[in-house]
């Protein structure tokens, strides 16, 4: 047990760099908490309208999910303990230990999980990201529809038990942290991504 929890520990750490942050110090840019939507997350950050950060972020948000599951299978863990250290890593993207437990919604980094604990999942679900992105520009309705369709895909593909909850409870959180989205997409007033100069983040932002 103290072997499996220094190992969730671990996912969790890997998940708590901040490649928003790193990414707009490293192009010189505004922080990301300060527009847009105030999310420290890719999305927000292609809001300043340099796509090389937004790219930057998106690729090591997803990487360190990846990291985080690949880690743990060479360390000699099972499935499910390598799924655990995912989910550990998925949280501490959105509640980073670096930002005063606060963060990204956390697609990129679950994303990256589904990569390290099932490839064909998650080509899967980033056809369907791009799929709903592409048709209705926008970043939120493509994440909630892939999260909702995740657990189903797992299930298909046969996925052991703890993994498919794993995947399940991400999409919860998935979906509680896309909330605002949802009120948003409901009432008309959701933006599209890639449009616009970013603008600075009113204080109803804040979560």
């Amino acid at each position: 047990m103290p072997k499996i929890l220094l190992l969730v520990l671990m996912g969790y750490a890997i998940g708590s760099i901040p490649f928003a942050i790193l990414a707009s110090r490293l192009f010189r840019l505004p922080d990301p908490r300060s527009y847009g939507s105030g999310n420290p997350g890719a999305t927000n950050v292609l809001r300043s309208g340099h796509k090389a950060a937004a790219l930057f972020t998106l690729a090591g948000d997803a990487a360190k999910g990846w990291f985080a599951v690949w880690l743990v299978h060479r360390l000699g863990a099972d499935v499910t303990v390598a799924a655990l250290a995912g989910l550990a890593a998925f949280l501490g993207h959105v509640y980073s230990l670096f930002l005063r437990f606060r963060g990204g919604k956390g697609v990129a980094t679950a994303l990256g999980v589904l990569a390290g604990l099932q490839p064909a999942l998650a080509l899967a679900v980033a056809g369907i990201w791009l799929v709903v992105a592409f048709v209705t520009r926008y970043s939120s309705l493509a994440a909630l529809t892939a999260a909702a369709g995740a657990p189903f895909l797992a299930l298909l593909l046969d996925l052991p038990r703890e993994v498919i909850l794993v995947i399940a409870a991400m999409s919860a959180v998935l979906f509680w942290r896309h909330r605002r989205n949802i009120r948003q997409l409901l009432n008309g007033t959701e933006p599209k991504f890639g449009r616009g100069r970013p603008q600075r983040k009113p204080p109803a932002d804040h979560p």
